[in-house]
């Protein structure tokens, strides 16, 4: 009796399987990650899926899509204003396809002289930060994963309560699922004072939607329309102080001063106006974007650089795509950190052609897990790469967390997106592509710098991983395309 209750579970549960899994198009690893736990996992695994499994409805796509679409052309009622500072046309051959690539990705110009400056330490990030909303005098704008409400998180909320209570305009848009323990409430005094609060779309009533998959993982801040910040730190004790569990942690942000601000508004004001009712809707105001430079605005910068956002609701994949042009047009580098490494087979192939071609290509880990599973599954992907003669360096002196690619000596990456396959196809993501020589260089010497802390791993630290270990390494890379 128990027998036959236990078959019949397995065949409705194999029946639903394949109909669930196959009734909506989807990446074919994919599918085979999912009918993996749906069997293994009779019931349980439903439940799973129900949760994290279902993709973004198509009417939600096609809100996200022409929303997106909207603000791309009224942004473009604003650039005629600055124009000096937006240039599509080069002078080099080379970077012409570069630009015009990156350009034809998002519809986002290049921007010129740009005043870039390179954080690489959560609390000198912090310091920075605080010191800037102080100054703030019309706008404040923040876009965090993570904005936790603990003791750094408490100290942004008190400064920004403090300058909306001054009259400065202040909106806060945070992905609920990234901001563990924060809540609604926590905002009341910075609305009381004028400030607004908004959790980003897809993590609004997820729970009851059964869609917990898909997260607003940008990093994102303008102020007054001239000082923007992103990269991968977010708000949160654990990226400012050594904890116990991840030591020092270690990341890369940048803050611009010139007219890369105007397109890190223009993603906020994107994914602020998508995620709020009509009436909370912001319209388009110059005093949100960089204006032209005068005498008390001085801009010395020589950084060019352009912006690169991609989402679920859009199946072009655009941070990989950016990530495997940048890879497979290198002549003689590509230095990647990134604390996740689950790839897909298009951005292995792209490493494979670049090692092959004599390219110089370095990839910087962490040394331990915040996702158990996620880590041996880079662990995994590390392992086979080292067999393409690319190395890979181990960060030993805390967490790695940063997300960068350097290029040659030509082109740089720094933005929110990680080496792994919800970053390319999952979440919401943004990083700046950066054309200047002394911002490379300043960012290799960090790397070379990290270099210097990290161990190598090789072909015999492989066979000295237990058999336990490897084992856990193939399940976790069976699971990577829904990680």
């Amino acid at each position: 009796m128990v027998g036959s209750i236990v078959s019949a579970i397995y065949l409705i549960n194999a029946i639903f399987a394949l109909i669930t899994i196959l009734i909506k198009p989807r990446d074919v690893a994919a599918i085979w990650a999912w009918l993996l736990v749906l069997f293994a996992l009779p019931v349980v695994g439903f439940v799973l899926y129900l949760f994290f499994g279902r993709g973004l409805t198509d009417k939600k796509k096609f809100y996200l899509r022409q929303s997106d679409l909207k603000e791309l052309e009224n942004f473009q009622n604003f650039r005629d204003d600055t124009i000096e500072h937006y240039d599509s046309q080069t002078n080099e051959v080379e970077k012409q396809a570069f630009v015009d690539f990156f350009s034809s990705l998002n519809q986002m110009p290049l921007t010129r002289k740009n005043e870039l400056t390179l954080l690489t330490d959560g609390q000198e990030k912090l310091t920075s930060l605080l010191n800037d909303i102080e100054e703030a005098q019309h706008s404040i704008h923040i876009e965090y994963y993570a904005f936790v409400t603990d003791e750094i998180g408490n100290q942004v909320l008190r400064l920004l309560e403090k300058k909306a209570a001054q009259g400065v305009q202040v909106r806060l848009l945070y992905d609920a699922f990234g901001s563990h323990g924060t809540k609604a409430k926590d905002f009341n005094q910075l609305i009381a004072n004028g400030g607004e609060a908004q959790t980003f779309l897809t993590s609004q009533e997820a729970l009851l939607r059964f869609r917990l998959n898909y997260h607003d993982h940008r990093k994102i801040v303008v102020i007054d329309g001239k000082i923007g910040y992103t990269g991968g730190f977010n708000i949160a004790n654990q990226y400012v102080y050594t904890t116990k569990k991840f030591g020092y942690w270690r990341d890369t942000h940048i803050r611009i001063f010139g007219a890369a601000t105007s397109l890190l508004q223009l993603r906020f004001l994107m994914d602020w106006n998508v995620s709020v009712s009509e009436e909370k809707k912001v319209g388009y105001h110059l005093d949100y974007f960089f204006k032209k430079v005068d005498e008390n605005n001085e801009q010395h910068g020589s950084a060019d650089i352009q912006l690169v956002s991609s989402g679920p609701n859009n199946e072009r994949e655009q941070i990989k795509l950016a990530f495997i042009k940048l890879i497979t047009s290198a002549k003689k580098r590509i230095w990647i950190q990134t604390p996740y490494l689950v790839l897909d087979e298009s951005v292995i192939a792209a490493l494979k052609i670049a090692s092959a071609s004599g390219v110089h290509v370095k990839i910087m880990i962490p040394n331990k897990p915040d996702h158990p599973f996620i880590y041996r599954a880079t662990q995994y992907y590390a392992r086979q790469l080292i067999k393409e003669n690319i190395e890979i360096l181990v960060y030993e002196a805390g967490f790695l967390h940063a997300k960068t690619l350097i290029m040659d000596d030509e082109i740089c990456m720094v933005g929110s997106a990680n080496q792994d396959i919800r970053s390319y196809r999952l979440n919401f993501e943004t990083s700046a592509v950066i054309y200047d020589h002394e911002f490379l260089e300043q960012l290799s010497n960090k790397f070379l710098e990290d270099e210097e802390n990290c161990s190598t791993m090789t072909t015999e630290t492989v066979k000295e991983m237990s058999t336990w270990l490897l084992f856990k390494q193939q399940i976790s890379r069976l699971l990577s395309p829904i990680l």
